[in-house]
């Protein structure tokens, strides 16, 4: 199914496929995101404004690239909202563990496919002190901790992403991508930094902070289809500089809910497959897909694993919200 032949999508009903068991029956570490009571505040994919053309495929989506940008900051933030039940909400507040409290964000060499970051992204709350400590358990035990973001500049301060980079390198923190871990390369301890969408410009406006700290970071790639030749020379030139290329669907859209709406092969056809191949065919050695939200069931991990050999979710410091993540 091209674009132009794409039903709208809403947030699907809670359950996907064969997790539309009870939760009695779910599996020891299976994710429960999409089955949480959903709240008003989550912003849906499918809004859009007719106005600039940023469409994917064959198919073309328009909306102002202001809105479409409030639009997926408000996605992103809500995440958590998806996992987290309406009568707890209130009561949450401030209940936010240390990052270097969340294991699921910490590689132990143990081989895994499926790997989890923590969002650095001022909006979700882990202040510099939180990534110190995480920073200091990966130097103490061994372990690589994973950390992700958005637009530098913009969703995460510079100066904040400038701390946590002096502070891997101060630490004698290896800096580890996600090609690293497809490869089995055992680089401990170490900084797993990605960055999700398409902030091409945003990223490029960091180069001079990677540069000057020796970081090699992850770029979780989603609408390459329909990148400028200016967007895509400049992931280019990121590349060229060591940096990792992956891919992270083709429109964004929450997979477990896209399967519940249409399947899990459309899924495959229309949104993950795609977006790896895509890459690919311009010369990037794509080994690994971050799921949009980090929402993910066990079924689409075995589906996505037969395309790449590594594929990210998130895991969440916030108290009380059901992790995606499956460690």
């Amino acid at each position: 199914m091209n674009d132009s032949q794409r039903p709208a999508l809403g947030d699907a009903k809670p359950g996907v496929g064969r997790e539309r068991r009870g939760l009695t029956d779910q599996p020891r570490g299976e994710v429960q995101l999409e089955r949480q009571p959903q709240l008003d505040l989550i912003a849906r994919e499918d809004e859009r404004t007719t106005d600039e053309v940023i469409g994917v495929g064959s198919g073309r989506v328009r909306i102002t690239r202001e809105r479409h940008e409030d639009r997926e900051r408000a996605s992103h933030r809500a995440t958590v909202a998806w996992a987290i039940p309406l009568g707890v909400v209130a009561s949450l507040a401030g209940c936010r563990a240390e990052v270097a409290e969340v294991d699921g964000a910490f590689y132990d060499g143990d081989g895994r496919a499926v790997h989890c970051a923590i969002n650095l992204d001022d909006a979700a709350g882990n202040t510099v002190e939180s990534v110190d400590a995480a920073l200091d358990r990966a130097l103490e035990r061994g372990e690589v901790v994973e950390l992700y973001a958005h637009k530098p500049g913009v969703t995460v301060p510079l100066a904040k992403l400038e701390h946590v980079l002096a502070a891997a390198r101060d630490r004698g923190l290896a800096f580890v991508t996600y090609a690293d871990f497809a490869a089995g390369t055992d680089v401990r301890p170490g900084l797993a930094l990605s960055f999700d969408d398409s902030g091409v410009p945003n990223w490029m406006s960091a180069r001079p902070l990677f540069q000057q700290y020796g970081a090699r970071v992850t770029f979780f790639v989603t609408r390459y289809g329909v990148f400028s030749d200016d967007y895509r020379a400049q992931l280019r030139v990121l590349a060229d500089d060591g940096h990792d290329i992956a891919a992270h669907s083709v429109a964004h859209y929450r997979a477990p809910s896209y399967v519940e709406e249409n399947g899990l092969q459309a899924y495959l056809d229309d949104e993950a497959v795609p977006s790896i191949e895509v890459l690919r065919r311009d010369g990037y050695a794509v080994t690994a897909f971050a799921y949009p939200f980090g929402a993910r069931t066990s079924e689409l991990d075995d589906a996505l694993l037969a395309h790449v050999p590594v594929l990210r979710s998130v895991s969440f410091s916030l108290q009380g919200a059901v992790s995606p993540c499956p460690h």
